[in-house]
């Protein structure tokens, strides 16, 4: 009995706080109900001194000047800036003509709730897209009664919704794996460059030691007695003028040999045509030419042939064109014995010394000159011989490890150049260095090259004109509805990509293209605009924008 005393006591007590909290106005959010507990009166919520008879709410006139009093109705719907001026409205310099609710308020029981425009309650229009239980047509303006498809249109909105967040899940997993790719580029710089700083250590050092190598080797060069070749008396120049004035006489010989041969083979091809003609051609056909051309023939064939050259006379003057060397006619070598200077009978002295002494006396004759060379007493060899073997192997092996050493620095500096760029958040762009992505709009392809450029290239000839350079990383507001198939920016903060200094536009700026980024499973250009002349703007999706539990509807979602 007791128990039952209690249950009944219970009951009474919840109908009492229900009867007490009275339900909200139509067109009132969960987050303005504290303004409307009041059964009696109401206060205008941003002019509290404002107050009413709570039967003015919802009458259908606009009573507070903030538009709180008319909730669920389009009394106020003047107040907002994006609907046109009434008769007799409030100016909108006056500070207090801000609407201080958002809209009316869509309960959509089965999906998400929402807000719409007051100018959008009873117009006649069903508005789904963002008031799916029909609530803001209460009034079934012109007989038009907007039935509740929120179970239809949640059903769907949370499969679309699943899909989102799974492609987002695959897109911050795959964002962890560009983060991983990065890291160990940049990883593969950073060894790069020490392993550079100690390979430039050791090449300066070595480039050191070659150098000294080559000044030893230049130093001995300039002791080195050689013999002019101007040096070897009057009779061996006389001989060596004599041999080279008879090799210029052979070389003519040899040619105009040539050119007879040629001329007599010729010249036999040509008779062996005439006489054939002659002997072939018709006697009865009348043609003067043809009869001039034979008579000619056979004045010329029944001419004395002056004397060709016979065979043997041929093999005569083949033998005299060819070099003394083959035929032993003159031996050059018995004329050609140079003279001796002083300096070589001096040198000479080391063939009567024993071998052990040879080498150390070779040593110090040559140290002897390089030292009377560098003080000026005597004057260095100006010989025409080419330097020798081993001055040149170190001048090589010097410009050799000085290409090396170079290199290494350029390597060097362009590492650490790479190394301080900035890739973005998490160095997550150094993992797209080198590529591109594009998309095909009308008669041109719009290519995205990360941080590189971007490019405008014609279907037509191939051509393709520069965009922008890539300049810095920025970030932009935007406020975007996003399509059904999540290809769009949505609503806030985005990363965004600044190209500048593109090809020069007849008459106008430079090309320059912002580039809009937003999270997405692959790297897409979704939309390419020409905002101004010559000015473009690209929406772009890519994982390397998506933050770590980050929701779809946070990426990319409308502002109310």
């Amino acid at each position: 009995m007791l128990n039952l005393r209690i249950v009944l006591l219970l009951i009474a007590v919840a109908r009492a706080i229900a009867a007490s909290e009275a339900p909200r106005p139509r067109g009132v959010g969960p987050e303005f109900a504290k303004y409307y507990k009041s059964p009696d009166t109401f206060s205008c919520i941003s002019s509290p001194s404002i107050e009413l008879l709570f039967s003015r709410v919802n009458d259908d006139f606009c009573d507070c000047p903030d538009g709180s009093d008319e909730p669920g109705t389009s009394a106020c719907s003047h107040l907002s800036n994006l609907s046109p001026q009434s008769l007799g409205s409030v100016p909108y310099s006056d500070p207090n003509v801000t609407l201080a609710l958002p809209g009316f308020y869509c309960k959509n029981k089965g999906h998400q709730p929402s807000y719409v425009p007051f100018t959008n309650v009873n117009d006649g229009v069903c508005d789904y897209d963002t008031c799916c239980d029909g609530s803001e047509e209460w009034g079934r303006v012109g007989g038009v009664k907007c039935e509740d498809k929120c179970k239809e249109i949640g059903k769907e909105w949370r499969k679309q919704d699943e899909q989102r967040q799974k492609s987002l899940g695959n897109a911050q997993k795959k964002r962890k794996e560009i983060v991983a790719d990065a890291a160990k580029l940049r990883k593969q710089v950073e060894d790069r460059i020490q392993s550079l700083q100690t390979e430039i250590q050791g090449g300066e050092l070595k480039v050191k030691g070659l150098e000294s190598d080559l000044a030893e080797a230049e130093r001995q060069e300039r002791g080195k007695v050689v013999k002019s070749p101007g040096k070897g008396g009057k009779l061996s120049m006389l001989v060596q003028l004599a041999r080279d004035r008879i090799e210029e006489l052979r070389q003519a010989l040899n040619d105009v040999q040539s050119q007879r041969k040629t001329s007599e083979s010729r010249l036999a091809e040509l008779e062996t045509i005439l006489s054939t003609f002659k002997e072939e051609y018709n006697p009865n056909f009348n043609d003067e030419g043809v009869k001039r051309a034979v008579r000619s023939w056979e004045d010329y064939a029944a001419r004395d042939k002056p004397d060709v050259i016979n065979e043997a006379r041929g093999r005569d003057i083949d033998e005299i064109a060819k070099p003394d060397s083959e035929t032993g006619a003159i031996d050059w070598k018995a004329w050609e014995e140079p003279e001796e200077s002083d300096v070589d009978v001096l040198y000479k002295i080391e063939a009567y010394l024993p071998a052990s002494v040879r080498s150390w006396v070779d040593k110090k004759l040559r140290d002897l000159r390089v030292l009377l060379i560098e003080n000026g007493i005597i004057a260095p060899s100006q010989g025409s011989e080419a330097e020798s073997k081993e001055l040149e192997d170190a001048r090589n092996a010097l410009k050799a490890g000085q290409d090396s050493l170079n290199d290494n620095k350029n390597q060097l500096n362009t590492h650490t150049e790479d190394l301080a760029k900035d890739y973005g958040v998490d160095d997550v762009f150094r993992a797209f260095k080198g590529q591109c992505i594009s998309r095909d709009s009308g008669e041109y392809t719009y290519e995205l090259c990360w941080l590189d450029k971007t490019k405008q290239i014609s279907k037509k000839n191939g051509g393709h004109t520069t965009m922008g350079n890539f300049e810095s990383f920025d970030k932009v507001i935007v406020d975007d509805e996003v399509p059904a198939d999540g290809k769009g920016l949505g609503s806030g903060e985005r990363i965004a990509l600044r190209y500048e200094n593109g090809q020069h536009c007849w008459n106008g700026p430079n090309r320059s293209t912002l580039v809009v980024l937003a999270c997405a499973e692959t790297d897409e250009v979704w939309k390419v605009t020409e905002e101004e002349k010559c000015v473009y703007r690209m929406e772009v999706g890519t994982p390397a924008v998506c933050s770590p539990g980050q929701r779809k509807e946070d990426a990319q979602k409308d502002e109310l």
